[in-house]
This record gives structure tokens, sequence and C-alpha cells, in this order.
């Protein structure tokens, strides 16, 4: 990628992409609540701070997400579902990768192949859920899933070598993750970069609006 824009670049996996694109000699934007002060809940904030990058991007990468935030945890049952947790989970890990998407017309190229990346999870497909549990994080990712998929659709209308995906990083050990590991194996960041950086350079137009594990494999919805 000549030209990349990591957004949630400061996290375990943002970060560790960076890296890797940085070692291969692209020229990498990074964006992130702790290093710039970003607030991707901030509509204000995301416009004005998107309308002034100096683009179009090759990639436009966003890695943010939380499976906790002020401290709520996953829900492990219906009856531990609060109003104000949901409302936070859809504001991080859904509204605020919809707003960066809403100016993706502006961020990606319309004369060459693009790719708009999202970092979502297999928890979020509605067919694969087997376990219940997460109500509002599986929730808020489905939510993510289908704004990809329409956001997918809308591109290719103007920007027909675009590329739109949600993608799911595995199991990887980083802040986000350490509560939650247990016996699951797990990968490190920059593993789970390569991975995913690897199936973005695969991607065809024609997989545009998809949802795609680390190793490249369609995920149902």
């Amino acid at each position: 990628m000549e030209k990349a824009l990591v957004i949630g670049a400061s996290g375990g996996i943002g970060a560790a992409v960076v890296a890797q694109l940085d070692r291969l000699g692209g020229m990498v934007t990074r964006l992130s609540r702790s290093a710039d002060g970003f607030d991707l809940t901030d509509d204000h904030a995301v416009a004005t701070r998107l309308k002034g990058l100096d683009g179009p991007f090759d990639l436009v990468f966003v890695a943010t997400g939380a499976l906790e935030i002020d401290g709520n945890r996953p829900e492990k049952s219906l009856r531990a579902i609060s109003a104000r947790a949901m409302l936070d989970q859809f504001a991080l890990n859904a509204v605020g990768p919809a707003l960066v998407l809403r100016e993706a017309s502006r961020l990606l190229p319309r004369d060459r192949r693009a790719v708009f990346a999202v970092l979502s999870a297999r928890v979020g497909s509605i067919e694969d859920n087997r376990l219940g549990g997460w109500v509002s994080y599986r929730a808020a990712k489905a939510a993510l899933n289908q704004i990809v998929r329409t956001g997918a659709i809308e591109l290719a209308r103007s920007h027909k070598q675009a590329i739109c995906v949600a993608l799911h990083p595995g199991t990887v050990a980083t802040a986000f993750t350490e509560r939650y590991l247990g016996r699951h194996p797990a990968v490190p960041p920059d593993q789970a970069a390569s991975n995913l950086l690897r199936v973005i350079d695969g991607l065809t137009p024609e997989q545009t609006g998809g949802f795609f594990d680390w190793a490249g494999k369609e995920i149902p919805w």
C-alpha cells in the first residue's frame, strides 16, 4: 500500500499494522484517541479531522473497538443487559466506524484499487452464534457488518475498484483481550497484522461488502 490511513493506530492491532506498513515503505497517516485525541464517536470531530487529511489513501484501516467500556464487561446472559452499556458498545463499535465510512468517498481514490477495512469479530455473525452471551458486543459488531455491507454497495457506484470489508483478526494477545483469553490460542499483534494485510492484498473488487477472517475465509453473516 503506497498510502494508508490507520485509525486506532495506538492499539495492539492498529500499532502492529502501522509497523508492518512502515517496514514495507508505505506512507502511513495515524490517528488515535490516546495519541491525537481523536474521538471516533464525535460526529463533528470525525468529519473535521478526516476532511483535513492529505488523501486519497490506498488503504483505510479502522482498527478501533472495545470489549469493555467504562468497566462494563460483556454480558454473560440477557439479565445483565444495561441500556447505557449497550449504547456505549454501539457508539464505539458501530457508529464510530460508520462515521469514518461516511467520509470514504473522499478518502479513497476513484481511479484505482483501494481498500476500506474495518475490524469486526466472528461473534458478530448471527448465523455462527452457538453460545449466546456478550449480547451488546455481538449486536454492535453485527450492526457494523451491516454498515460495511451497505457502504460497499454505495461505494461501488462511484468507486468501481474500491473494496469495503469487515475483517475478523482471530484471537489476538492484546490488552483488549487479556481478560478473556482463557485456554483459547492467541497470536501476537504482529502476526495478526501480517495475516490481515495478506488478506487485504489478496482481495478483489468482486469481494467488496464481504466479511472475512484472518485466513481470508468468508464468515457467514
